[in-house]
């Protein structure tokens, strides 16, 4: 049972996608209304090395030894991956043995203000920061972050980052109904989004559950006008996970692999199956005996059925 590592795992942008989690459940600059990982239990910008950097290099290894080929090994996981003071060891590491092997770094763009930060990051082969609001406001209302992290700054950060930085920048947008898709704010961002320049703009909305209740996603077609209106190149929606096959199977203990990953995120039954490599049924009976057993509950969404840890 791997630790600091899950999936791999179908991402809606990176294909199959084994994710390397850096800091523990759930370490973040904000506590964004929308999350997938649920609340924030600590809420902070002090980077250190929240989990041994050491194991998650041994877990790597292991892995990447015998497990299957993943498209991406991508630093996301259950908190902000650059909280973690070795994150730069971690990408150099990856580069230094495995250069065959793309990078990517799911980022909420919060420590991009730190120059040392911009540094680390230099070595992945993809970033994904997010912005979701230019307005104070709606910022302090929708991603909820840590009180010293400061608009102006966290904006400079990410020009600061996309001047600087060689790799490819995709930049990720979530629009949530009632926040952040009003006139002015959707003003503010287009302008932002304009400095910044990015190589795409991926608007997104919401997929899974969040960690508030009675949110609502923007639909495909709201999506679109929106990026109609902005006319900035490289702007497009993005959906739900692209269908593929199972991974081959690589976990013997797929009831704890499923708790392990609904530990992180919800997951329909056939996202599961494509990550662990089992038939969706293997995977909905596994998921009925937890359903029984009081270890998970299931959410209706757009996208289907959604599993969850239940609260403990």
């Amino acid at each position: 049972m791997y630790q600091y590592l899950f999936g791999p795992v179908p991402s809606r942008r990176l294909g199959m996608s084994l994710g390397v989690d850096l800091v523990p459940h759930k370490v973040c600059t904000f506590n964004c209304v929308y999350c997938e990982c649920g609340r924030t239990t600590r809420l902070t910008t002090e980077r250190a090395e929240y989990v041994p950097v050491d194991a998650v290099l041994a877990e790597l290894r292991g892995y990447l030894a015998e497990g299957p080929r993943p498209d991406f090994v991508t630093f996301s996981g259950a908190g902000e991956p650059t909280l973690n003071a070795r994150l730069g060891e971690v990408l150099e590491w990856l580069q230094a043995h495995y250069p065959d092997l793309a990078t990517a770094v799911l980022t909420n763009a919060s420590l991009l203000s730190d120059p040392q930060v911009r540094r680390e990051l230099r070595t992945a082969d993809l970033v994904i920061p997010s912005l979701d609001a230019a307005s104070e406001r709606t910022f302090r209302r929708l991603d909820r972050p840590q009180r010293r992290i400061d608009l102006d700054a966290y904006l400079q950060g990410l020009e600061a980052f996309r001047a600087e930085y060689p790799g490819t920048v995709w930049l990720e947008v979530m629009i949530l109904p009632g926040y952040n898709d009003n006139p002015e704010d959707l003003r503010l961002l287009r302008e932002a989004l304009a400095r910044i320049g990015p190589d795409r703009i991926q608007l997104n909305t919401l997929d899974r559950p969040g960690t508030d209740t009675g949110l609502q996603p923007a639909s495909r077609e709201r999506l679109e006008a929106i990026a109609d209106e902005w006319g900035l190149a490289g702007v497009e929606p993005i959906g739900a996970a692209p269908a593929a096959e199972p991974a081959p199977g690589h976990r013997r203990d797929t009831a704890e692999a499923i708790v392990k990953t609904l530990a992180r995120r919800p997951c329909t039954a056939e996202d599961l199956s494509q990550s662990l490599g089992e038939p969706p049924e293997r995977i909905r009976e596994r998921l009925a005996a937890l359903e029984a057993e009081g270890r998970v509950t299931r959410a209706e969404q757009e996208r289907g059925t959604f599993y969850r840890l239940a609260a403990s």
